[in-house]
C-alpha cells in the first residue's frame, strides 16, 4: 500500500485558491507559485518557503549585478521581493519571521530601483513627526510629469506594485507607491487610520516640494482596503484631480463581517487590537456613506462581481454616492481586484488617468 499524501491545511489551502491570481498579475512566475504551494502542507512553513523561492532571485540578481547587467539584475531582485513579500504578507501569527521577510523585500526593491528602466528612488515623506515611505518612479523623457499617488490595501506593499506601476509610467505618468499607517514598513509602528487623507495631504505635500514632477496634476490609486482609502482620500483632498478604487469596501464593518479568515486575522494584527471585537469597532470608522457625497473629482471605479473578499455591491453604491463624474467598471466574471482578469480594467484604468491628467 502507498501512503496518501497529506492535505494542506486550511490556510494553505485558502491561501492558495483564493490569492494565486494576484500572485501571478503581479509579478510571480507560476512555476514558482507551483513549487511553493505544492511543497508545504502546513501554514507554519508558508513564509521560510516564499523566503526560499525569494533568495533564489536575489543570488541571481547579484550574479547580474557582478556582470554589469544592471537591467537583469534589476529584474531579479524586484523578483526576490515579491516573493518575500508574498511570504510575509498575510504571516501575522509570527511577526518575528515575517519581519525578517518585510525586511529581505524592502531590501530587495531598493536595490532594483535604480537598476530599472525606468529607474525609482527611495523617498522619505514627512507625516506626523514621523516618516513614511515611498519608491518614486518617473517616466523616461517626460519633463514635470503628473503623478499617480499609489495607496496599498490591508496587505500589499510598495514592494508588490511593480507590475501596477507599468501601465501608468508607459503612458507618461509618474508614480509614487508609498506605505501607509498600518502598511508596509509602517505597520509596526501605526495602526491602520480611517483617515487616510492625512497621510495622501503628506504625500502630495512632499510632491509639491520637488521641482522634477508635477504637484498640480495628482491622481489617487487605490487597491482594495486602498480601495477605501483613495476615495476616502478624494473626498477632503482637493489637490486630487482623478480617483481610481479597485474593490474597495463601502462600509468595511459590513465587509469584516462576511471577509476570509485569513483577511480578519491580518485586520486584527494591523489595527493592532486585542480581538475582532476591537477591530470591528475601527473598521465601523472605515465608511464611505457619509463622505462619498463629497467627492467631485472624476473617479474610475472597478468591481469584482465574483469577489469574495469585498461584496460587489460594495463598488456599485460608491458609485451611486459620488457628485462627480464616475465610471464603474463592473468585472463580470473578475474575483477580487479582478487579479483573474487584469486585461479587463488595468489598461482600461491608465488610459482614464492619462485623459484626467493630461490638461
Amino acid at each position: 500500500m502507498t501512503d496518501t499524501p497529506a492535505k494542506p491545511d486550511a490556510r494553505v489551502a485558502a491561501a492558495t485558491a483564493h490569492w494565486s491570481h494576484r500572485f501571478l498579475s503581479n509579478g510571480i512566475q507560476l512555476a514558482d507559485f507551483q513549487d511553493v504551494t505544492s511543497s508545504i502542507i502546513s501554514w507554519d512553513d508558508w513564509c521560510s518557503a516564499w523566503v526560499a523561492k525569494g533568495d533564489v532571485h536575489h543570488a541571481l540578481g547579484r550574479e547580474s549585478e557582478a556582470a554589469d547587467l544592471a537591467l537583469s539584475a534589476g529584474e531579479h531582485f524586484t523578483a526576490a521581493g515579491v516573493c518575500y513579500h508574498f511570504g510575509k504578507f498575510l504571516f501575522v501569527h509570527d511577526v518575528a519571521q515575517m519581519r525578517v521577510a518585510h525586511d529581505k523585500a524592502v531590501e530587495s526593491r531598493n536595490r532594483a530601483l535604480p537598476l530599472l528602466d525606468p529607474p525609482g528612488e527611495r523617498v522619505a515623506i514627512p507625516w506626523n513627526g514621523d516618516t513614511l515611505f515611498g519608491n518614486l518612479r518617473k517616466p523616461s523623457g517626460v519633463p514635470s510629469p503628473p503623478v499617480v499617488v499609489m495607496i496599498m490595501g490591508l496587505d500589499s506593499t510598495k514592494e508588490e506594485m511593480h507590475t501596477n506601476e507599468a501601465v501608468f509610467l508607459a503612458r507618461g505618468m509618474a508614480t509614487l507607491a508609498f506605505d501607509g499607517p498600518g502598511q508596509g514598513e509602517a505597520e509596526y509602528d501605526h495602526a491602520i487610520l480611517p483617515e487616510y487623507e492625512g497621510p495622501v495631504g503628506a504625500v502630495i505635500g512632499y510632491l509639491e516640494t520637488r521641482n522634477d514632477v508635477d504637484a498640480g496634476r495628482v491622481g489617487l490609486w487605490g487597491v482594495s482596503l486602498g480601495g477605501y482609502y483613495a476615495p476616502r482620500a478624494a473626498a477632503f483632498e482637493p489637490r486630487a484631480r482623478a480617483c481610481i478604487s479597485l474593490t474597495g469596501p463601502f462600509d468595511f464593518a459590513e465587509a469584516f463581517d462576511r471577509a476570509p479568515a485569513l483577511t480578519r486575522e491580518a485586520v486584527i494584527a494591523r489595527t493592532k487590537s486585542a480581538d475582532a471585537e476591537a477591530a470591528r469597532k475601527i473598521a465601523e470608522r472605515m465608511s464611505l456613506v457619509d463622505v462619498a457625497g463629497q467627492i467631485t473629482c472624476p473617479i474610475y471605479i472597478v468591481g469584482g462581481k465574483l469577489d469574495r473578499v469585498i461584496p460587489p455591491e460594495h463598488t456599485e453604491r460608491l458609485a451611486a454616492a459620488v457628485s462627480g463624474p464616475v465610471v464603474l467598471n463592473m468585472v463580470e466574471d473578475g474575483g477580487h481586484v479582478a487579479n483573474n482578469r487584469p486585461y479587463k480594467y488595468r489598461t482600461q484604468a491608465a488610459d482614464w488617468m492619462a485623459a484626467h491628467l493630461s490638461a
